[in-house]
Order: C-alpha cells, then structure tokens, then sequence
C-alpha cells in the first residue's frame, strides 16, 4: 500500500492486528523492543518512493506507546503533574527526553501536546488521565509552548489536540457520541489562539465531539462549521489538520466509514 497507493504516513501502536483481518494465528506487533522498532522504521521509509509522516501518541505519563518494559527510556511525568509544578524548564526537559528518543527512532510526529482545559474532574479520557496540564488556558499555553520547543530542537512535528476542547465532556469519545453542547466554554480556544500567535501551531488534531451551537449536524471531526470556518478562518490556523481516530466509536457507531471520512475531508482535514 505504500508503495502502490499514495501512503503518506503511518502511525505506530503496539496492539497486534486483530486475527479476524488477516487470518494468521499470530501477527507480530509494531512494537516490541527499541532496536526492532528502529528497524522496522527504516524498512518502511526505504520502501516508501516519497518521505513519509511516521507518527505515535506519546504523551508523556500514562499516554505512552514505549513503555519501560520493553526497554524503552522515556517514561516522564504527566501534562497534570507538570502543570501542577508549573515549571516550564523541567517540562522542556521532559518533552526533549521523549523527542530525543523519537528522533533516534526515526519517527517525525508525535501526536502531542494535549491542549484540553481540565475543565471537568470526571472526565475519564482526559483529567482522570492527567492529559491535561491546567484549567487555566495560560497555564496550558505556556507548558505546551514548552513541550512543542522540545520538539521543534529535534525536528519533530507536533500536534496539538483535541480541538476545540475535550476537557469539558463527560463522555469518552472512544467509546460512544459526546455531546459538549451544554458544557464547552469558549476559552478552550484560548491555548490554539495563544499558540497560533506565536507560530507554535504546527498541525492540529480534531476532536468527534458534538457541540450544536457550533454544528447542528456533525461533530467537529467531520464539520466544515468548526474546521473550514472556526480553526482556519476565525482563528487563522494555516497549519496541518488531522482527525481523531476514525474508527473511534462515536464516529463508527453513527456514521459508516466511507461517508465519515469524506464528510472529514470535505470539512479540511
């Protein structure tokens, strides 16, 4: 497929691929060990005719795709536990330990920082995940301006997620429709403005959220209201868009794949 079909990237998950797609008793995962991750990297960039976006979810704290126990060095504190410290130098020290290790890897995205307001404590996805580094959009600006800097020393692209804002919701997007409609607050927007401002806004990532005032049809994933006219229009972003996972069920649950992802393109991802 990347040779034949276009492929521009890849993204990197260590779960095996489900038995029932590919009809082998046992398929290896994409990540077992650091030099077997390296390597695979490299034989997938040399078969690709084009430079390809090799791409993970590496976070920082519980968010992490390269755990010690597979030899992996880049376990660091949580975007709430460093928000809590609120020193920027220690999270551009924690942010260059996650780089470093991605660049020798030879991956160049990293879907990263998370810049949700904890704006709802039970949120199970994002503040009981310590995905969030503050409540106070400044605070949020300033720690993911730091950890996208980290970054940028090791030319590794960012993207900052999950817009507009999924600190309000209750509901967990993985697992089913999330409606934020009576619970977003529009300074949720403040860490993308503060960001975009200072040309630390490299490439967005957009949420399956519902929020009626801004879209009475689709979620921000798949709405021109929210992409085409808030995120590049009103706020001026020139960047990449990317969407969540479109296989996340409050996407999969409501729409069938091929309508969701051309509804997504059609909306600017």
């Amino acid at each position: 497929d990347i040779r034949n079909e276009n492929i521009s990237g890849a993204i990197l998950y260590s779960k095996n691929i489900a038995t029932a797609i590919t009809n082998i008793k046992y398929t290896p995962k994409n990540i077992i060990s650091p030099n077997q991750l390296k390597k695979l990297i490299k034989q997938i960039k040399k078969i690709s005719p084009a430079k390809l976006f090799i791409s993970i979810d590496e976070e920082g704290g519980q968010i992490s795709r390269l755990p010690s126990s597979l030899g992996f060095n880049v376990e660091t504190l949580s975007h709430k536990q460093l928000g809590e410290k609120n020193d920027t130098k220690l999270t551009y020290k924690q942010a260059k330990k996650i780089a470093k290790t991605l660049k020798w890897l030879g991956i160049n995205v990293n879907f990263a920082p998370c810049v949700d307001l904890a704006i709802n404590k039970e949120s199970p996805i994002i503040y009981k995940k310590e995905r969030s580094f503050s409540d106070n959009p400044k605070i949020v600006a300033k720690h993911a301006q730091a950890y996208i800097q980290a970054h940028n020393r090791y030319n590794i692209l960012t993207v900052a997620k999950h817009f507009p804002g999924h600190g309000s919701a209750i509901a967990d997007s993985h697992k089913g429709f999330t409606d934020v409609t009576s619970t977003w607050d529009k300074k949720e927007l403040l860490p993308y403005i503060t960001l975009n401002k200072k040309w630390l806004l490299i490439a967005v990532m957009v949420a399956h959220v519902y929020n009626k005032n801004l879209d009475k049809n689709y979620p921000a994933s798949m709405s021109q209201r929210a992409i085409a006219n808030l995120l590049k229009g009103e706020l001026g972003f020139k960047g990449l868009v990317v969407t969540d996972d479109m296989q996340m069920k409050a996407i999969s649950d409501n729409y069938n794949l091929e309508d969701s992802i051309i509804t997504a393109i059609n909306a600017g991802n």
